[in-house]
């Protein structure tokens, strides 16, 4: 097996030919750019996130900026972008820092961990770009690498395997350019060793990956245990008024879409029903029915059957609140929309 100082430098020299060095969180490599960078990473891809941390760094372009920011306005520049837990801890997580670090991010990996929303590998990814500290890395793609590399079977996501992957991830730390080892890592598994055909042949370390000499490159990492998603469906209401402004309501602070607007929802007719006649002065069955919108994520399934009445009126008058208020088209920016809903708005409404 190639001594893992091989390894790292390989990686190096390939990243100063192929790396990606022109990411806007890498000009200024602040630890800021880089917590932002990488929470926004979190199973999304770069081009993904390209624009909206530019949007959101010219918003809030520092740690005291995020603190003192409204919540909708976190979850407006976040809208569109997906698992919205994330936002809400990266806010909480800063004002955390103004409240415990000096409105700084700690350049401590028990103290990063200890923030909202931040696990092993983002501390130590932010300690390794921001600040060239030695830790190690374990995300997808890294997970990915290391078990092709040196033929590790099991899946990554349970106990056993990821205390294996995360001791040969700190073995084959290098001495020195941890921010460049730490995006190199990164870059080789998006670019190079990825999950469906990896470019083995261009490869800098197919001489000592036991999966290519094995051929079982498709085989490693072993994937998730397959389990189907369960399939849920809601109707959800869009209600327009006399103005062309949409009623919305604000989610739970906890569950799918946590704290962001959304329309009245219900998880059947019956319910959606109670809910109309309790609040809308207009018939329930006069709804136009919408295609429906069918939205994945991670443990199941939603089929939402949108139901639209335009020019509506409420029984009682809606003042903006916690709970519920009319937005019209030139607000809808400046509100956390959930993507699917936000289309549905874009196309329906005036």
């Amino acid at each position: 097996m190639t001594e893992t100082p091989a390894i790292a430098a390989a990686l190096l020299d390939w990243f100063d030919r192929c790396g990606r060095r022109d990411l806007p969180w890498q000009h200024p490599r602040t630890p800021y750019r880089v917590w932002l960078s990488e929470i926004m990473l979190q199973q999304t891809q770069v081009q993904v996130v390209l624009p909206y941390f530019e949007r959101f760094v010219a918003a809030l372009p520092g740690v005291r900026e995020l603190a003192a920011a409204p919540l909708d306005q976190v979850l407006a520049l976040w809208s569109g972008l997906g698992y919205y837990a994330r936002a809400r801890n990266l806010h909480a997580a800063a004002r955390a820092c103004v409240e415990h670090h000096g409105g700084e991010l700690p350049r401590d990996f028990n103290a990063l961990l200890a923030l909202p929303g931040i696990g092993r590998s983002t501390a130590g990814a932010i300690l390794a770009q921001a600040w060239e500290e030695r830790f190690p890395i374990l995300d997808g793609n890294v997970k990915r690498v290391l078990a092709r590399l040196h033929g590790i079977d099991g899946w990554p996501g349970t106990p056993a395997v990821e205390k294996q992957l995360w001791a040969l991830a700190q073995a084959q730390l290098p001495r020195a350019r941890m921010a460049d080892y730490t995006q190199a890592q990164m870059d080789f598994g998006a670019t190079l060793c990825t999950r469906f055909d990896p470019a083995c042949v261009v490869c800098p370390l197919q001489a000592a990956c036991v999966a290519l000499q094995s051929g079982r490159v498709a085989e490693l990492p072993w994937p998730k245990p397959g389990k189907a998603r369960p399939v849920r469906s809601a109707v959800v209401l869009l209600l327009v008024d006399a103005g062309d402004r949409v009623l919305l309501q604000r989610r739970p602070a906890t569950g799918v879409w946590a704290a962001l607007w959304s329309l009245p929802e219900a998880p059947d007719h019956a319910l959606a029903r109670e809910w109309f006649h309790g609040h809308v002065d207009a018939s329930y069955d006069h709804g136009e029915a919408l295609p429906v919108i069918d939205h994945g994520f991670t443990h199941y399934h939603l089929q939402l059957q949108p139901l639209r009445w335009p020019r509506v009126a409420m029984r009682a008058k809606v003042a903006d609140n916690d709970d519920l208020r009319w937005a019209g088209r030139n607000e809808w920016a400046s509100l956390g929309i959930p993507a699917p809903i936000r289309k549905l708005l874009e196309e329906t409404v005036a």
